[in-house]
């Protein structure tokens, strides 16, 4: 076994799974003219809507009238948000049936096989089909690397999981990055989206012959029975549990509405430069800066970092000048940026024996929780506008605040923070 190796073989798999996310959001208006404009157009012929349309109106409260492009479009990005949730809260209790090495090359399958098969397409449900199969891969990689990360690197667990993470926000710029430069050079949106066999690829070829170790939960001999026995019976997981759902959507929630708010309030289009900026803040952050936030106790860091995303958040609401906007947004990205990796570091230094299941679960509470805070945020724009929006979604990191701040004088009062070791059984 090759710790370093594998290391960075989950880092190039996190790079994919970002660059999935990225790409794809690039080239949503080409599926629209390839495949759902073609799609809905048929399914309004002379033959009738067919069977799946009258479902997808039933669904989404479609009228007769109503022209549902734009449902389908979102049905694309919606399943890989779906698969993406899923794989992770089931590939985490499989990790240790089927072992981390199976399930890791699993998840290049679906990232080699789903990329060739979105750009071959010929129809709409087949791109859909395609997309789900992605998402299932991004999935796969976060069940997988991070147990195998608090694994391999048991003594530094949050502070090497911060370092992974750093590489969605990387993955998220350089995908970002090529698609832009792409789209200058007037490239097909295929083009594109083969960008992602790259790092796929990658992480296939250092995999191959690597021998993975069982999780810490196995090593250490604790059941499989006893690792949900574990995750029910703990008080603290149920609060890291609850407080994933707001961490998650306090860091992803106002992503996709700050380059909108920034492009009305200032009547120009380089809103996507504030995103662009914030995934850099957060890579840097995560990449060098680490292992000097992690000097003090992760449920610290935490407590005193949320201040700084509702300060971020609040300031929105006043922000009429670029530069306002961007410190706002700074402030709201150094806020949030070590904290779903941090997340998963409590999980597994404080409740180690819920193994791989633990972590899947607080991952893919996050993952859940970012797909319901979309319409949220939605309803909250309908109510009080963009910018009204932002400013009430302030609470969250104010209730964060102070839930680990109580975490931090509870844990202070019996001697401080204390990661809880797992012993390997000797055989």
């Amino acid at each position: 076994m090759n710790p370093q190796r594998l290391f960075l073989a989950s880092c190039m798999a996190l790079i994919t799974t970002a660059m999935s996310f990225a790409i794809r959001g690039d080239i949503m208006g080409d599926f629209e003219k390839v495949y759902v404009n073609p799609y809905v157009a048929s399914t309004h012929g002379s033959q009738g809507e067919g069977a799946v349309m009258p479902v997808l109106r039933a669904i989404f409260r479609l009228g007769q009238e109503t022209d549902p492009v734009k449902t389908c479009l979102g049905i694309i990005g919606g399943v890989a948000f779906f698969s993406f949730g899923l794989a992770i809260i089931f590939g985490g209790p499989l990790v240790d049936l089927l072992g981390m090495g199976n399930l890791l090359r699993l998840a290049a399958a679906c990232h080699i096989g789903g990329t060739l098969l979105t750009i071959f397409a010929p129809s709409y449900w087949i791109v859909v089909i395609a997309t789900l199969i992605v998402g299932a891969g991004n999935g796969l990689v976060e069940a997988v690397c991070n147990p195998l990360i608090a694994t391999i690197y048991p003594e530094e667990k949050t502070h090497k999981l911060t370092l992974f993470h750093a590489w969605f926000p990387g993955g998220i710029v350089i995908g970002g990055v090529l698609s832009y430069l792409f789209s200058a050079m007037s490239l097909s949106w295929k083009v594109k989206m083969a960008l992602l066999l790259i790092p796929a690829v990658i992480y296939t070829v250092m995999i191959l012959g690597q021998k993975f170790p069982a999780t810490e939960r196995v090593a250490s001999g604790v059941s499989f029975s006893g690792m949900f026995s574990e995750a029910l019976r703990r008080p603290l997981f149920w609060i890291i549990f609850a407080m994933m759902w707001l961490t998650a959507t306090t860091e992803l929630g106002p992503g996709q509405w700050i380059s909108n708010i920034y492009n009305d309030v200032m009547g120009s289009k380089e809103g996507i430069l504030a995103l662009v900026w914030g995934s850099i803040l957060m890579y840097i952050l995560r990449q060098f800066f680490s292992k000097a936030a992690h000097s003090i106790t992760p449920v610290a860091l935490i407590a005193l970092t949320a201040p700084l995303a509702a300060a971020g958040l609040f300031l929105f609401n006043y922000a009429a000048t670029p530069p306002m906007f961007f410190l706002a947004a700074t402030l709201l990205y150094i806020g949030v940026c070590f904290w779903w990796p941090t997340m998963l570091g409590i999980t597994s230094e404080r409740c180690p024996k819920t193994g791989a299941l633990g972590l899947a679960i607080i991952g893919g509470t996050g993952s859940f929780a970012t797909f319901f805070a979309g319409p949220i945020m939605g309803g909250l724009s309908d109510n009080f506008g963009p910018r009204g929006s932002l400013v009430r979604w302030a609470f969250l990191p104010v209730v964060i605040t102070i839930v680990f701040a109580v975490l931090y004088f509870n844990d202070k009062s019996k001697g401080g923070y204390k990661q809880e070791k797992l012993e390997a059984v000797k055989k």
